[in-house]
């Protein structure tokens, strides 16, 4: 059951738009020859895009596949370091399952970065949500639980897999594989690894999952919600969920079912939307000097405002900086946009590799934070364009500073040009200032921000 709590506005006027100020590059850049964000014909043509290009980043180490026929990179990179200090990532290796048996790649790899210069891949996850994931894996840093389950960019029967990383995590240990997650998709997980959502931006069936007992996990509450990602507060009382039916943002209270009410309820605080809405991907609430955010990312582009996707539409939703810190009045501060998501700019990039592709393109697709206490920077995979990272210290006013573009390898098949297809969302290694994603045509990279600007 659904209540509404609030009377808040459905949209906000934005304090920041357009694109963000471009990074300034330092020393060891290779920096983009022209528009922000932007690999031309030309840079292809004339060989730049083969050598990629780099902002104030280095390539530490990576796992790559040379000469890829499918993906190798999906949606999703999690850190983890166990309790003997073994240091983890995992990630799903395909963007739309099976493609990436055309590279003898399958399931969630585990890899071993304990020398982050030579990332070794230790085992793969093959049990049926880890299989097919999509965007729904998850890792509670508290509990050192590991979980997805099943789906496609539409959706599959809802099988979630829960694994225990908290011992060893090159060695993920299965607890349980179970229908219970109903239509698969996307995910939440409450940061004390105890509540896992099973979420779905196409049909109301948002499931909350007790995974106290990750042997038994049992059924809590199923609402009516269409839900890309969800994240879930600190505290586990909130959930920010990318809505799936052109609400934008909705923020739930769900503090029954983090206390284990008999009968749930679940109840609506807020829900905010924004002119250029295209398909809201994931929300990520942080504070910033006692100040409560979210940061939002919306994928791909559209024809008009909630049009569905497009081959390289006129509106790109991008990310934005929501201030909530009155929950029930949700505010837009700025927006994370470069300058190749500009209506003005699209006919001029529109023949560029990639561009037309209605699941790739000049767009969003995922954003993280290191930590959600005063994060400094947020880094976001922009499909085309690579690996950004912005400086988030002034919400209301967001730069970038750094970025990484992956060399540009030959494809055989004809379907998909050869381009970058970031895709991931990534994870961080704050202490050695690095970020880990996966480029869905060459995957694995550990990256270090350089020249200071981290």
């Amino acid at each position: 059951m659904a209540c509404s709590g609030s009377d808040s506005s459905p949209s906000s006027p934005v304090a920041q738009q357009g694109p963000v100020p471009k990074a300034a590059c330092g020393p060891g850049s290779v920096p983009e020859t022209g528009m922000q964000g932007r690999v031309s014909s030309e840079d292809h043509a004339e060989g730049r895009a083969a050598e990629g290009f780099r902002c104030n980043m280095e390539v530490v180490g990576s796992y790559l596949v040379p000469n890829a026929i499918g993906t190798v990179g999906g949606f999703k990179v999690e850190r983890y370091v166990d309790g003997q200090g073994n240091e983890c990532a995992y990630y799903d290796s395909t963007l739309l399952y099976p493609t990436n048996a055309l590279d003898a790649e399958a399931g969630v790899n585990v890899m071993d970065l304990s020398d982050p210069s030579n990332p070794q891949l230790v085992t793969r996850l093959l049990t049926p949500a880890m299989l097919t994931p999509h965007e729904s894996l998850v890792v509670s840093q508290q509990a050192g639980v590991l979980a997805a389950v099943t789906g496609n960019p539409g959706f599959y029967p809802g099988n979630v897999d829960v694994y225990d990383i908290s011992e060893d995590c090159r060695n993920p240990v299965l607890r349980s594989s179970a229908l219970v997650g109903n239509l698969g998709h996307e995910s939440g997980l409450a940061p004390d690894g105890r509540t896992f959502y099973s979420a779905n931006p196409g049909t109301p069936t948002l499931v909350a999952l007790d995974i106290t007992n990750p042997l038994v996990p049992t059924r809590l509450w199923t609402g009516p919600y269409y839900s890309h990602g969800l994240s879930i507060s600190n505290d586990g009382n909130r959930a920010y969920i990318a809505s799936g039916d052109g609400q934008g943002m909705l923020i739930l209270d769900v503090s029954e079912i983090q206390a284990r009410a008999e009968d749930p309820q679940v109840y609506e605080v807020a829900n905010i939307t924004w002119p250029n809405l295209t398909i809201p991907q994931n929300a990520i609430p942080f504070t910033r000097d006692g100040r409560e955010y979210v940061i939002e990312i919306d994928e791909y582009s559209a024809d008009s405002p909630d049009g569905g996707v497009a081959a390289h539409g006129d509106v790109v939703g991008a990310g934005r900086i929501i201030d909530i810190s009155d929950e029930t009045q949700p505010v837009i501060v700025s927006d994370l946009r470069l300058e190749v998501h500009e209506p003005e700019n699209r006919d001029e990039i529109a023949g560029d590799p990639g561009a037309q592709l209605p699941v790739q393109g000049y767009a969003g697709h995922y954003c993280n934070i290191p930590t959600r206490v005063n994060p400094d920077i947020v880094a976001c995979s922009m499909i085309v364009s690579g690996l950004r990272v912005f400086d988030i210290r002034d919400p209301a006013n967001p730069k970038e500073i750094a970025y990484f573009n992956a060399p540009v390898n030959p494809r055989i098949t004809p379907v998909f040009e050869a381009s970058n297809w970031a895709m991931s969302s990534p994870a961080f290694a704050p202490e050695r200032k690095e970020i880990w994603y996966t480029d869905g045509y060459s995957g694995f990279y550990v990256l270090r921000v350089t020249n200071g600007v981290w």
